[in-house]
């Protein structure tokens, strides 16, 4: 464990150094390559973080000690660096959300901010066509309107992998209040839940 973060410091440090190294942009340069630059250092901070967590893990810190570390909660900072195991095979647990998960949330609620809801529900798996039908899903969208007034927009969605599917949690804005658009995902990309939740979700 201690050469994990031996190695993530080595490969934060010559990062910094290429960074330092290059030369120093005007402002009618190209800011691709330094951008490109600062993303490769955060990654590997990320990365130092990620094996002082491991080390912290190993030498008997709580998530609850971690997550006050990261200022976060203890399940937002497991989520983040743990490695559950899967209960049914005994092996580590994919953690890594659906590729492109935020791009489909978006969507999503787009889709129904416009009332298309032949578009949400034909992303539905079979389990959720049984349950929830266009009308009953309009009623819904209908009935958080006449609570909270017209939607005003969303913020960006985040993401969590629990089990066989990826949770996505993304805030919503109505005229007279704030919900929480969370939806369900499987990996052939169908939608197996949508909850339309009062408040904003930490």
């Amino acid at each position: 464990m201690q050469e994990k973060l031996t190695d993530a410091l080595r490969s934060l440090k010559a990062r910094m150094e290429a960074f330092l190294a290059a030369r120093v942009l005007t402002k009618d340069d190209d800011w691709a390559d330094s951008i490109g630059r600062a993303v490769s250092m955060q990654a590997a901070a990320d990365d130092v973080v990620r094996a002082v967590v491991q080390q912290a893990r190993q030498n008997g810190a709580t998530w609850q000690v971690i997550g006050d570390a990261l200022g976060v909660s203890r399940q937002a900072a497991f989520q983040r660096y743990g490695k559950p195991i899967d209960p049914r095979t005994g092996e580590p647990m994919n953690t890594t959300p659906l590729s492109g998960v935020a791009e489909l949330a978006s969507s999503t609620i787009e889709d129904l901010a416009s009332g298309q809801w032949t578009r949400v529900t034909e992303q539905f798996d079979p389990t959720m066509r049984d349950g929830l039908s266009e009308d009953a899903l309009a009623a819904a969208w209908a009935q958080i309107v006449g609570l909270a007034g017209a939607f005003e927009g969303r913020g960006e969605p985040e993401a969590t992998r629990a089990g066989d599917v990826t949770i996505t949690n993304t805030p919503l804005s109505f005229e007279a209040g704030d919900y929480t658009a969370r939806i369900t995902f499987r990996d052939d990309r169908t939608i197996a839940g949508l909850h339309l939740l009062e408040g904003r979700m930490s």
